[in-house]
């Protein structure tokens, strides 16, 4: 299934509390529950104006239908092609 990161713009989202983040959580994880197993979120980095969101969906439209239900910005989503960290350099290295 297709991985998608959605930049969500919120200004002040680093100083949100612990409760509003809980918040915000399940609010997500509701809309998930009524939309079904099809769209799964993986995980959120929070930075200081703007949450970026990771998703498995088949689709972006699906990304959007859940934005909209919950009432989320959804500023951009990208539909991840490739995965890259240290452990490719690795790899590559061993190829030589």
């Amino acid at each position: 299934m297709p991985r998608y990161v959605i930049e969500r713009e919120l200004p002040g989202a680093g100083n949100l509390s612990q409760a509003e983040l809980q918040a915000i959580s399940q609010k997500s994880c509701n809309v998930l529950d009524e939309l079904g197993s099809q769209i799964q979120w993986i995980e959120s980095f929070v930075t200081e104006n703007k949450i970026y969101c990771v998703y498995l969906a088949p689709n972006k439209s699906m990304i959007m239908q859940h934005a909209s239900m919950g009432g989320f910005p959804a500023n951009r989503i990208e539909e991840v092609k490739n995965v890259i960290s240290p452990v490719t350099a690795e790899k590559e290295m061993m190829a030589i």
